[in-house]
């Protein structure tokens, strides 16, 4: 049986809480350019290599990616679309058609809406890991003074 004192040190030890709020506010951006990155499929590998590269927060990595969920997806991916049309200056695109669909027909048709893509979430990333981090910093600065909990920068060696 798992004591209650045990539980949470691990817990402690998982949040990392003795972590800069910068660095778990980092760790939180990070996931939230990952979540807006038109690179889906690979967000979870992305969290897991980032967590391992940098040494960064997993917990924090993976809530800023799940941004990026079943709820969001479909606003996400119309903003990431209708961004990078803007940005590129582009035409409206056709709408698909699924009347065809063979490879060629449905390549021709999707083609158009593979730059807008990719820039739209290169835009979306960047501009989510801007405003996600300062306010990551300051909801965690809170949390942490509210419960008494001084940031690792803070402390004198003992």
């Amino acid at each position: 049986m798992i004591s209650i004192e045990r539980f949470r040190r691990q817990l402690h030890q998982v949040l990392h809480l003795d972590e800069s709020p910068q660095r778990t506010a980092l760790a939180f951006a990070i996931g939230v350019f990952i979540a807006f990155s038109p690179t889906y499929g690979l967000h979870t590998l992305m969290v897991l290599l980032c967590t391992w590269a940098f040494r960064l927060n997993f917990l924090a990595l993976m809530a800023g990616a799940l941004v990026n969920n079943p709820w969001t997806i479909v606003p996400i991916l119309g903003a990431t679309l209708w961004t990078g049309v803007q940005v590129l200056g582009m035409q409206p695109i056709e709408p698909l058609t699924w009347t065809d669909v063979t490879f060629a027909a449905v390549y021709r048709q999707v083609s158009p809406y593979v730059m807008p893509f990719f820039v739209g979430g290169l835009v979306l990333s960047l501009l989510g890991t801007a405003v996600s981090y300062p306010v990551a910093y300051w909801l965690i600065s809170k949390y942490r003074v509210r419960k008494g909990h001084a940031p690792a920068g803070d402390r004198l060696p003992t």
